[in-house]
């Protein structure tokens, strides 16, 4: 089957491959930016060629056939062998200039990276930058991006990571909302104000249940997953929630709480592919793009207390 998949053109077997994993021309879609007719006549053209039925319908998108189900890790194989042959070229080019795509999480696009990538393209005119705002882990070993700034530390083979410090994370409300509910003074008095929490997301609640609160999802008056809209919702004055001391401190809107319970920081990592790390215009990215991310991290070290504590 590798022999039949190899014959036909690759963006017909990424479009099989891709649809085949998102259960969806919709979903497939979004992942490789292309539209769902596009899609749908790609998947019939490669039925055409192969002369099979490779998926069927369901209510909620689509399945694959026994037979397309069978070319799947085919598909997956293709999929790795030619990623390798874009990275390793990728690895040896030598000019400074070309494009360098980035990936982090939306809260760290929005908040954190613009000016860090101002920086960059002052210094590097001939760099052009991609900037990937995303809460999933796209992937590098498949130049999905050609750098990640992650929150966690990366754990997949044959990719280079380099911890650059850490995050500091307080309790924060609008100045707006505590002038009308009152300002809570320890953390048993959370449970006569409003909170702002995730929607599906529960790392919010592990980490306040391993602290001893008995919450729910229903605990949170205000709910949403994106973390820039949620940081929005807590400045708008929605209520108690949490975010990053160097975004909150300078902002006029909302007050730090000291409730006196410690929050685990953040660890921001770095994270290429190791085929990558010395492309000239990588290296050069991924050096600038430390520096800035180390000083936001020496930023957002909290020297003086809280407003609340003074």
């Amino acid at each position: 089957m590798d022999t039949a998949l190899e014959t036909v053109d690759w963006s017909l077997v990424q479009s099989f491959l891709t649809v085949a994993e998102a259960g969806s021309l919709s979903g497939a879609a979004r992942r490789l930016g292309r539209s769902q007719p596009t899609l749908g006549r790609q998947i019939a053209e490669l039925e055409r060629q192969l002369g099979i039925a490779l998926f069927v319908r369901h209510p909620r998108g689509l399945r694959p056939t026994e037979t397309g189900a069978a070319l799947v890790p085919h598909a997956r194989r293709i999929r790795e062998a030619i990623s390798a042959i874009s990275v390793t070229a990728a690895g040896r080019a030598q000019e400074v200039g070309g494009t360098v795509r980035i990936t982090a999480s939306i809260f760290a696009s929005h908040y954190i990276l613009p000016p860090i990538l101002a920086d960059i393209r002052t210094r590097e005119p001939a760099i052009q930058l991609e900037l990937v705002p995303t809460d999933s882990s796209e992937n590098l070993l498949f130049r999905e991006a050609d750098i990640a700034v992650r929150m966690y530390r990366p754990d997949q083979l044959d990719i280079i990571a380099r911890k650059l410090g850490t995050l500091e994370l307080g309790v924060f409300a609008a100045r707006s909302y505590l002038e009308r509910a009152g300002r809570p003074a320890t953390p048993q008095d959370l449970t006569d104000h409003d909170l702002v929490g995730y929607d599906r997301n529960d790392l919010i609640l592990r980490a306040m249940r391993e602290r001893g609160w008995p919450v729910t999802r229903e605990s949170f008056a205000t709910r949403c997953d994106n973390q820039a809209t949620y940081w929005e919702l807590v400045r708008a004055g929605c209520g108690i929630g949490f975010s990053q001391k160097g975004v909150a401190k300078d902002d006029p809107l909302v007050e730090e709480l000291d409730l006196g319970f410690p929050i685990d920081p953040l660890p921001v990592w770095l994270a290429t592919h190791q085929a990558m790390r010395n492309t000239p215009r990588i290296r050069r990215v991924w050096d600038l793009l430390a520096r800035g991310l180390e000083r936001a991290c020496r930023a957002a070290t909290p020297v003086d207390p809280p407003a609340a504590a003074r």
